[in-house]
């Protein structure tokens, strides 16, 4: 019989369950007793060194191995660091025998459950068997017991004292750094006598995962981690509230890390560093930190990556040729992906790894979390487009707007330099970038959504479901943005990022093969759909710094105060992200401080556009492809046919598009300069609307701007002669019949004033309104000599010129 909830026929499976477990331990045990023998020695190395290369097989560097080792004795290290180690660790240390069967049993409970050795439940003895004794890649219960064993034996022959010294000496604390000494030196510049409880806690919290808790490397993280360990100790009355409190008050205090002269320079410093630490935080390559930093530094591994030299170079270069004044202008970080399989090609983390700066080894690129401004909007585009909102949708676009949202204050938006007003379609919202349109669309759509989407093409780092994210508010990483927009190049498929494809051992075998993952996240129309909008930022909105002798689609971001810049851009054949900012991010990039006010669209458009000019000289030129009609799903009655909207895609991929709709095309010409050459700038009958008696359409396509002319000289002329003066100048009159201003002696049926004033710069078509003063001898002042007053018109009647 079963039932909804749990009982106490549940809690006696549990129990059960748990017998049985330690049963099969002890089982485990016994026969592993009477099987294997300890050698309770520590084992011999013959030490290679590795090598990472790039794509095409280049050598980047070859990692050499320095362990950083003083043993002390235990007297020699601080009571504190002890109690911290203990207390986060191995809580009962001092109560068992080598193995904690509570601990033990959790954890093969879970193992259990989960079909695997996920679970670690192993005390401070066991670790010291497991990292100096054991050293196996493999977690398997066998390897579980046969760790028990020896730590029994371990506490039959030490003491619980000499077991902790033995451990703290030999415990891996990160960055190279091997037993408290070492670590106390390295982090600390002081000896590991003289911790105090902040530095304890800090040491004692790294232990569980000595890269990511780094406190160079990830800093927030190592800091929480400490807390962790300073809210343990007091719960188990090993530190005092007063203490732990002013502990917690406590920076970091991290020394600044050496350089050693004797590291070399290599290309990608910080793509390199990416690399070193997939292995050592991946199963792969050890059970433990101690065995994956052995095999990275000592196993003779060959770690082929995914860089590509030229590409490396070609991505600094441009970022140096764009801020040229080093240690004044901000930095930048660029990373450039391979829409196909999403190999990271290129992969700069910041101006210098190898530099003297505190941050010159923190990797902008990939831990550098910051706000996307609108280069975010492209996700709030495709989700609506998924959601079925047309481009042709239009939107009231003021320079501000005050929206209300549902449990919360009213949302006040407004447009990066104020402007604004009428309304706008998708299209030209995304090309001008209209913050205010954008606010409105994510409430259409719903910020979930959206946040959903990003994730799905790609955005890896956690964003919360609020309407701001629409405007690029909350942080994401350059590499997030680089894999996200290489889904829409890839026409929606999206490939996780890669660093290393292969790792061999010096025998040839091969230790990690990267998966192949690719998954289909929107349609491939939907994809070139939002490419044909983002060619068009590049074309002619706030992203024509990145223009390229071939297709281009992008889109700028610039985040709030001016704290970060972005150009996120892809070809068909690779998605580049540009990040520039202060890596303190609360310095605003104006002047002084920067000789420009930094936009998306000025450095780091120029910074993409250097790049890629360089990256891609030489290569054939690849169009986008268009999006195609989809064959309606059949239905027992046939829904109302309408016209697809073509409206800023090219002529021939709108062409492609109405025709295989069953549409007949008439293409018109029309000079623009909203458009570039080659778009749909309007279409009849317009997109969306029902196909009824005729199928056919007439597209109106841009052949370049329209020429320039300036507005002629009219006041004083008869109506007929202003018009023929402007018409000959191709421009369109539009006449009033007003009377001048108070005061002004005009003569009837004489031009009075123009708008625009002459000598005014218009384009070709432009109307011009001309206003003449009434046949009204009481307002206006009596004809000339010779002339004779025209009758009052009104603006939509022809004008006749006067007699004689």
């Amino acid at each position: 019989m079963s039932g909804a909830g749990s009982g106490p026929g549940e809690n006696v499976v549990v129990k059960s369950g748990r017998l049985a477990i330690s049963g099969l331990l002890a089982l485990a045990l016994v026969a592993s007793a009477c099987q294997y023998t300890p050698q309770i020695k520590e084992p011999t190395f013959s030490p290679a060194d590795s090598t990472v290369v790039a794509a095409d097989g280049q050598v980047l560097t070859i990692l050499h191995s320095a362990e950083n080792r003083t043993p002390v004795p235990l007297s020699r290290i601080s009571p504190t660091l002890q109690r911290s180690v203990v207390a986060i660790e191995d809580s009962r240390y001092f109560e068992h025998t080598g193995i904690d069967p509570r601990a033990l049993v959790r954890a093969i409970t879970r193992d259990a459950q989960a079909g695997d050795a996920v679970e670690g439940g192993s005390t401070i003895t066991q670790q010291y068997v497991r990292n100096v004794i054991l050293d196996d890649r493999d977690k398997t219960f066998s390897r579980k017991a046969r760790e028990a064993v020896l730590a029994i034996e371990l506490e039959r022959k030490y003491s619980k004292r000499q077991i902790l010294e033995r451990y703290l000496n030999t415990v891996y604390f990160g960055d190279g750094a091997y037993g408290v000494q070492a670590a106390a030196r390295h982090y600390f510049a002081r000896d590991a006598a003289d911790l105090d409880l902040a530095q304890s806690a800090l040491l004692a919290g790294i232990i569980r995962s000595p890269e990511g808790y780094n406190p160079y490397l990830h800093p927030a993280e190592a800091l929480a981690r400490r807390d962790v360990v300073l809210r343990r100790m007091l719960s188990l009355n090993r530190a005092g509230l007063e203490a732990v409190d002013r502990a917690r008050s406590e920076p970091l205090g991290v020394v600044a890390k050496s350089t050693p002269a004797s590291d070399l320079r290599y290309p990608g410093g910080h793509f390199v560093e990416r690399v070193k630490q997939f292995v050592l935080t991946d199963h792969h390559f050890g059970a433990t930190p101690q065995a994956r930093r052995r095999a990275l530094y000592q196993g003779g591994l060959r770690i082929e990556t995914t860089l590509d030299p030229k590409l490396q170079a070609d991505a600094e270069s441009a970022v140096a040729k764009v801020l040229t004044r080093v240690g004044r202008d901000p930095s930048a970080a660029v990373v450039s992906v391979d829409p196909t399989n999403g190999h990271v090609l290129a992969y700069v983390g910041g101006r210098d790894f190898f530099g003297s700066a505190p941050d010159a080894e923190f990797d902008l690129a990939g831990q550098g979390v910051r706000q996307p401004g609108s280069s975010f909007k492209p996700f709030v585009l495709a989700a609506a487009l998924q959601s079925g909102i047309p481009l042709t949708r239009t939107y009231n676009a003021p320079g501000s707007i005050v929206l209300k949202l549902p449990d919360a204050e009213p949302w006040r938006v407004k447009n990066y330099d104020g402007g604004g007003g009428g309304r706008e379609n998708l299209v030209d919202a995304t090309v001008n970038s209209v913050n205010t349109v954008y606010a409105q669309l994510i409430l259409d759509v719903g910020p979930q959504k959206v946040v959903d989407l990003a994730a799905q093409l790609g955005v890896r780092t956690p964003l919360p479901a609020y309407p701001s994210a629409a405007l690029g508010a909350d942080g994401v990483t350059v590499l997030d943005m680089a894999s996200a927009y290489a889904t829409f190049a890839a026409d929606g498929v999206r490939s996780d990022p890669v660093f290393v494809t292969r790792v061999t051992r010096a025998d040839g075998s091969i230790v990690y093969t990267a998966p192949v993952t690719r998954t289909r996240v929107i349609t491939a129309n939907l994809a070139r759909t939002v490419t044909g909008v983002l060619q068009q930022v590049v074309q002619r909105g706030t992203g024509v710094k990145a223009r390229l002798d071939r297709p281009v689609a992008g889109k700028t971001g610039t985040a709030e105060s001016w704290h970060d810049a972005w150009f996120v851009g892809y070809t068909p054949g690779v998605s580049t992200a540009v990040w520039v900012g202060y890596p303190a991010s609360s310095k605003s990039m104006v002047p002084p401080t920067t000789p420009i006010t930094v936009t998306g669209g000025t450095w780091p458009a120029q910074i993409w556009h250097e790049d890629e000019a360089a990256a891609l000289a030489g290569t054939p030129v690849v169009p986008f492809p268009v999006p195609v009609a989809e064959a309606p799903t059949p239905t027992t009655t046939a829904p109302a046919r309408a016209f697809p909207d073509v409206v800023g895609l090219r002529a021939e991929a709108a062409q492609e598009v109405l025709a295989a709709a069953g549409l007949k095309v008439t293409v018109a010409s029309r000079a623009s300069r909203d458009y570039p050459p080659g778009f749909v700038v309007a279409q009849s009958p317009p997109g969306g609307s029902r196909i009824r008696r005729t199928n056919a359409v007439t597209i109106s396509v841009a052949n370049g701007p329209p020429a320039s002319v300036v507005v002629p000289a009219v006041s004083g002329k008869y109506a007929d002669e202003a018009a023929a003066a402007l018409r000959a100048v191709a421009l369109a009159p539009s006449v009033v019949v007003q009377r001048a201003p108070a005061g002004t002696t005009v003569p009837a049926g004489r031009v009075w004033s123009s708008d625009p004033a002459a000598g005014t710069l218009l384009d070709a078509g432009s109307t011009v309104v001309v206003q003449v003063s009434p046949a009204d001898p009481t307002t206006t002042a009596a004809p000339a000599a010779g002339t004779t007053a025209p009758p009052t018109v009104s603006a939509s009647q022809p004008v006749s010129a006067p007699p004689g």
